[in-house]
């Protein structure tokens, strides 16, 4: 006879029906999801997918990456935010002996500014190994984890220099028409793919211990602004902000006419540095939280 304590246990694993065994059982048998009244509500693609259910949606994007991150001991990132566009110095190369060889003068033109351009991969790249050099004898509380947006360039750079020393690395990815797809250095634990640009901009904030722009466009700057907004009116609590490759974002934003015009405070200045290397970019943040 089996004791109380098993009973109790079997009662406990059987507490719900496994509705994804449920499907694919369905799926195995060669049944389509079609439109179906009588499935489960949180198994019906149709369901979910409605305009109705949208809020619930954003609940699930809110609430999958962050049970997921939780359960792994992630609980502060450095984020790194950055042009998809640029290459891997040996990528970079690669084009250029190609672009040579086509005779083209745009496509040569390009080519020049890739190679440019990949000194920044390699410098974000070896910014991440910084961090996870310095986290790896740490326990998991007080560990620095990089976190990106999950695709090609700076993005590929910064989990790649996490990856290449063994560390953990997050990617927050999101759904476009022309699909990206995440980079192969993310962990893929840590890989997640969002469907609402607002969702995934909340997870880069909820565990940030620092912000580092490398040069990017219009996804770079948006990213940058809304972290520098949500510090300034005090809607996040103040980070590290540190835009890399200081002629660049000089070049970019003259920031002092936004003093001069009132805009601003003078003060509001003091929320970023500048920097240009991969380790002062790191001794920024050692500095504000005393490492």
């Amino acid at each position: 006879m089996e004791s109380t304590e098993t009973l109790t246990q079997h009662v406990t694993d059987n507490r719900l029906a496994d509705a994804w065994a449920e499907l694919q059982n369905h799926a195995a048998q060669g049944n389509p999801l079609e439109p179906n009244a009588y499935r489960l509500a949180f198994a019906d693609p149709e369901f979910m997918l409605r305009r109705e259910t949208r809020g619930l949606r954003i609940q699930l994007e809110m609430l999958k990456p962050d049970l997921e991150q939780a359960s792994q001991g992630i609980q502060n990132t450095v984020v790194v935010f950055g042009s998809a566009r640029f290459l891997a110095p040996e990528d970079a190369q690669a084009a250029l002996a190609k672009a040579q060889a086509s005779g083209s003068a745009t496509e040569l033109a390009t080519a020049r500014q890739q190679v440019k351009n990949a000194v920044y991969y390699d410098q974000a790249r070896l910014f991440a190994r910084l961090v996870a050099s310095y986290s790896a004898p740490l326990p998991h509380e007080q560990r620095l984890t990089i976190a990106t947006g999950g695709g090609p360039g700076i993005m590929e750079a910064a989990n790649r220099g996490a990856h290449e020393l063994g560390a953990l690395s997050v990617g927050l990815n999101i759904a476009l028409p022309h699909e990206q797809s995440a980079n192969p250095y993310v962990s893929p634990s840590l890989n997640f793919k969002f469907h609402y640009f607002a969702t995934r901009k909340m997870h880069f904030m909820m565990r940030a211990k620092a912000l580092v722009a490398f040069p990017g466009g219009f996804g770079t700057l948006d990213e940058l602004f809304e972290v520098i907004t949500l510090v300034q009116t005090r809607k996040a609590k103040p980070v590290p902000i540190v835009l890399f490759g200081s002629d660049y974002w000089k070049r970019l934003v003259n920031f002092d006419v936004l003093v001069e015009e009132a805009t601003i405070s003078e003060e509001d200045l003091k929320l970023f540095s500048y920097v240009d290397t991969p380790q002062d970019a790191w001794d920024v943040i050692r500095r504000f939280y005393g490492l």
